[in-house]
């Protein structure tokens, strides 16, 4: 059995390994995070709790689903809002996991519409027994534009808010950023210079998953109506990835807890290499349960054996130096396709692909039902791997553009 040093250090305080529940409908209680803890989870962001006087009232049903064919599950649309409970009932939570679970970490979301309830929630956590605090910049269902990801595009207002915080706490903070901007850098900078240790990121994106073709209304319905909310899952992980890398590119070494589409160990991987320290997760819980952790876990062990990695560590930001402006890129050579007619099944998806979608690049025999390459017309876009059913098309023969340097022993594919 594989067993490697799964902790972290993150804003100083220690997990026992990086996997976290994000502030969400699957960190709603006491017993749902004392079962969370129990299964293994190295931290928990506790849902989103806000001010006393700040009513939550939901809507039902408030959720939907993408699929692809047979995927049932490619992307989440949530509208539900932050915790319901009482700031009371949020508190005593708080107060009685830290004393049944000293050794567990446990962090705060807090979210407020001034200033002086920023500071008061900040405060009311810590005294409750929090490990760390995160600031909701971010929610996109929010009722209040005071609220949420309307101010998470706001470099002023979040920076104040992230003051407010500091003066009502002294533990470790970070911000959590709302994907529904541009260019997350200037207002992850902001938070930093109110005094933010880190950063958060991604909130989920904005979305409408699904039509009611019939009714011509969005889903999930709502007495006839619809809105616009948050979108989760596996498919909003390349747009996690791609904020997680600018964010170390534009601040670099910025601590970072990494959230969007983790479902297994390679998407954990993936975060982690590209520079985030904690990974949250929501989605994935709600369809598989707590228990995905044991999965998570053992693939990291696993990974980390073949890499040669003792700590975890070790793995956070090495892929950081490896993403580039497109700019630098080397255009100077072509990778072209490589058919395995003995895994090959007959099918025809690249030759049709090529044809209708790429550059006619892929002739077919019609009698024997097989592909082959035309290299005059083959530019090493490789869509045919991509859709290939059965993995029979990988990377041939690597050759030079015309007039141009170097030797394709040379590259790296």
């Amino acid at each position: 059995m594989v067993k490697k040093d799964l902790s972290v250090e993150f804003l100083g305080v220690h997990f026992e390994n990086p996997f976290c529940l994000s502030s969400s409908p699957v960190g709603n209680c006491y017993e749902m995070c004392a079962k969370c803890y129990d299964a293994g989870w190295g931290g928990i962001v506790f849902k989103t709790i806000g001010p006393a006087d700040f009513l939550i009232d939901e809507v039902s049903p408030r959720f939907d689903a993408l699929t692809k064919e047979g995927t049932p599950f490619v992307g989440f649309k949530n509208m539900e809002q932050i915790a319901e409970h009482s700031l009371e009932e949020n508190l005593a939570d708080l107060r009685k996991l830290k004393e049944n679970y000293p050794d567990k970490v446990l962090i705060a979301s807090i979210m407020g519409p001034t200033e002086k309830d920023w500071e008061e929630l900040a405060r009311l956590v810590t005294e409750a027994g929090a490990d760390m605090i995160e600031m909701n910049l971010s929610c996109p269902q929010m009722t209040s534009h005071a609220m949420g990801s309307d101010v998470g595009t706001n470099p002023e207002l979040c920076k104040k808010f992230c003051q407010a915080v500091k003066r009502g706490s002294s533990l470790p903070m970070m911000a959590k950023m709302t994907p529904n901007i541009t260019d997350m850098v200037p207002v992850a900078q902001a938070c930093l210079e109110g005094g933010a240790d880190g950063i958060a990121a991604i909130n989920t994106i904005k979305s409408i998953c699904n039509v009611d073709l019939n009714r011509k209304i969005g889903l999930p319905i709502i007495n006839g109506k619809s809105s616009v909310s948050g979108y989760s899952g596996k498919a909003v992980k390349p747009v996690a990835l791609r904020f997680v890398q600018q964010l170390r590119d534009g601040i670099p070494g910025v601590p970072i807890s990494g959230i969007g589409g983790i479902e297994t160990w390679e998407d954990a991987a993936e975060f982690l290499l590209l520079g985030a320290t904690t990974l949250q997760i929501t989605t994935a819980v709600m369809q598989y349960g707590y228990r995905i952790v044991e999965d998570l876990k053992n693939g990291l062990e696993h990974y980390m054996e073949e890499q040669g990695v003792d700590s975890l560590m070790d793995l956070v930001g090495a892929a950081n130096g490896n993403m580039i402006p497109a700019e630098n890129l080397d255009r100077d050579y072509v990778v072209y396709p490589e058919f395995d007619n003995d895994k090959c099944i007959g099918c025809g998806r690249c030759y049709i692909s090529c044809f209708d979608g790429a550059h006619q690049a892929i002739t077919w025999d019609d009698e024997k039902r097989r592909p082959s390459c035309d290299h005059d017309k083959c530019v090493g876009c490789h869509l045919c791997v991509l859709v290939c059913p059965v993995r029979a098309i990988g990377k041939g023969e690597i050759v030079m553009k015309p007039g141009r340097k170097g030797s394709p022993e040379e590259k790296a594919v």
